[in-house]
Order: C-alpha cells, then structure tokens, then sequence
C-alpha cells in the first residue's frame, strides 16, 4: 500500500507538471526515479495483450504490463489534471511570473540530475545534447497554429503531445499551445466534455503506445546518447519557461481570450523598466532555490525507495 501511495504521489506531480505548458511531467518521471519503468510499462501494452484479455488470461497480463504501477499512476496522473486544471490556470493569470520562476528552477536542476545519469561523454554524446538542446529551442520560439478544436484536431494533437509529455524538457502542453488547442483542452476538462476528451484520450493512448517502444528501445540500445539528447531537451526548454518576458505580439483564441505569441527575455530590471510592473526578483529567485531543494529531495526520495 506504501509503494501504491508513493506512486500516486508521483502521478499527482506528473499531472501538475503537466497541465503547464513549458513543463514537462516526463521531467517529473526521470527525477523521481521511476522513468524506466514507466516507458516498460507502456512499451508492454502491445496488441497481443488483447488477445491475452480475450482468452481470459488476465493476472498474466497485468502482470506483463505492470499494471498496478501504471494504473496507479494513471489515476494520480488524471486526478491533478482534473483538480488543478483551474488551479492552475488561475495561478498562470494571476501570478504568472512566480509560478515561471518555480518551475524554471525545476527544470534547471533537472539538467543536472538527467546529465548525471550519462556515464560516459564522448563526441556523439555533445552532438546528441547540442542536437537536443536546438531541437527544443526551436519549439520554444516557432510562432503558434491556429487549428479549430473539433474531435479530429484533438486526436492528433493529443496523439503528438503524448509523446512530448513522456520527453523531460518538452511540454505536450506547449505542444497543444503550439498547435492553438490548448484553451480547447483545458476547457473540456473544465466542462467535462465527453466527445472532445474522448478524441484526445484515443490520440495519446495510440501515440504514448507508439513512441514508448521506440524511446524504451534507444535507452536499452543508445542510453548515453539518448540521456545527453534528452539533457539537451531541459537546456533548450529553459528559453520557455524563463519568467522575465516582454510580449511582442498577441492573438485572440477559439475563445475571446488574449495569448501572448510571440516574447522576449528579458533581465528582471530590463522587465521592470519596460512592463512598469515590478520584477519581484527577489520573490522570484526564491521560488527558484525552493524548487532545487524540492528536486533534490525528491531525487532522494526516489532513490531511497528503490534501494
């Protein structure tokens, strides 16, 4: 009962993390210690264990597919996105820059706990974290779509942000901001909308089934490589979520609403100078030792449960 508590703790924070857009709760996975087993997990639910559902096998396949682990931190996965969503939503509105600043840190010392994992850097390992680190730099400044949000569109961006949301450093959150179905996600889960959230639950669980094998396979095959590729992905990402920003341009959304397109970074003075708004440094520097302190103690954590 201890391990399924502590895993539904995890799930919780995966869920928080990745109801943010810019926060990955694959990030959340991989310093918490159970990543490995998560992409096993998934990998493990292959067609075949339909057919073993069929035949009645059924302790063999929750077994196969670690189903006590995975269901566990399912619920805890849905059960925050479904109690923080207007938590969040509220925080990101009202108090944007010190929510930026927490998980700016979050991430920072998340590229210390990933790289640490790297047990040998050679040529190929710089070239896999410099091709991580543009490839998620690039996602961080494209400029977003503007697809309507109906059960086609929400299929397939779901299908694509799953496998952004089991990536340390690339948000499927701002994927769907990136694709202009955000708001339309956030909003179903609000009013509990069956048919939308029925399309996009289909596209992650086809894309999460599909992407889960092949990254599972590069860390048992490649897992240097792989580990300084998703190091690279934190190091890039740090462009989104750094909380001193100047808007350049806005758009209006499905819903009325006024979201920032294009920003810059900016220095706190440089962001109080130009905003008029004070930059809260101080406040802001402390959220971000305060996240270090919680990643390291939950990296601890993890590896105390394990041994």
């Amino acid at each position: 009962m201890r391990e399924y508590i502590l895993i539904f703790l995890r799930g919780i924070a995966m869920g928080a993390a990745d109801v943010v857009p810019g926060v990955s709760g694959g990030t959340i996975a991989f310093i918490s210690g159970i990543y490995d087993r998560l992409l096993a997990s998934i990998a493990a639910c292959t067609p075949d264990k339909l057919l073993w559902l069929a035949r009645g096998r059924f302790n063999d396949t929750w077994k196969a597919i670690d189903g006590g682990f995975l269901f566990t931190l399912l619920a805890g996965i849905l059960c925050s996105i479904a109690t923080l969503a207007r938590v969040i939503s509220y925080l990101l509105a009202e108090h944007g820059l010190l929510v930026w600043s927490f998980f700016f840190g979050l991430i920072l010392i998340s590229v210390y706990l990933v790289g640490r994992e790297i047990e040998r850097w050679s040529p190929w390992t710089i070239l896999a974290a410099i091709a991580g680190c543009g490839f998620a730099y690039l996602i961080t400044v494209a400029s977003p779509m503007t697809l309507s949000v109906t059960p086609l569109t929400l299929f397939f961006g779901g299908s694509i942000a799953i496998c952004a949301m089991i990536l340390p450093g690339i948000s499927g959150s701002f994927i769907l901001l990136l694709l202009g179905l955000y708001s339309g996600v956030l909003h179903a889960v609000k009013t509990f909308d069956l048919v939308l959230l029925g399309c996009f639950m289909l596209g992650c669980v086809i894309g999460i089934l599909s992407f889960s094998r092949l990254l599972s396979w590069l860390l048992g095959h490649a897992r240097n490589i792989t580990l300084a590729f998703l190091t690279g992905l934190l190091i890039g990402s740090l462009n989104k979520v750094w909380p001193w920003k100047e808007t350049l341009s806005w758009r209006t959304n499905s819903h009325g609403e006024q979201v920032p397109v294009l920003q810059n970074n900016l220095l706190p003075a440089q962001y109080q100078s130009i905003s008029g708004e004070p930059s809260l440094w101080q406040s802001g520097l402390a959220l971000m030792a305060l996240a270090v302190v919680l990643v390291l103690l939950l990296d601890w954590w993890g590896r105390r449960s394990a041994a």
